[in-house]
């Protein structure tokens, strides 16, 4: 894992997880089309973000003619894994069981997530 990551606001965010879903180079205006009409987007905020992410290491940007094409840096995987980490770490003083037993407690978690989480620890046994 990557120590260096750090938390992204929501908005930045939820540009990344575009990205990510979308083949790389991507460019602003695959992006404005992908996160589609009901977007709350202008060009020039979803341009500021972007350069925002690059900024922090998230994004590498290339000129390409009149266009500049994007590539995630940090995939999926390895923000989502410091995103938890830091979750434990805020809500549960860093202990899976303390997390899980609120979910159990608050009746948080569907028969479906319970057989889910049951395959798993039966995986790791």
């Amino acid at each position: 894992m990557n120590k260096s990551i750090k938390r992204l606001p929501d908005g930045e965010f939820a540009i990344l997880k575009t990205i990510w879903q979308l083949p790389a180079p991507t460019t602003s205006a695959q992006i404005m089309a992908k996160l589609g009409q009901s977007n709350h987007w202008k060009p020039q905020t979803l341009l500021t973000v972007l350069a925002r992410l690059t900024e922090k290491g998230f994004l590498e940007s290339v000129r390409k003619g009149r266009e500049r094409q994007y590539t995630a840096l940090i995939s999926e995987e390895e923000y989502l894994e410091v995103e938890t980490s830091d979750f434990l770490k805020r809500c549960s003083g860093h202990s899976m069981g303390g997390l899980v037993k609120t979910l159990f407690s608050s009746n948080s978690l569907s028969e479906h997530e319970l057989d889910e989480l049951r395959s798993l620890l039966n995986k790791e046994s």
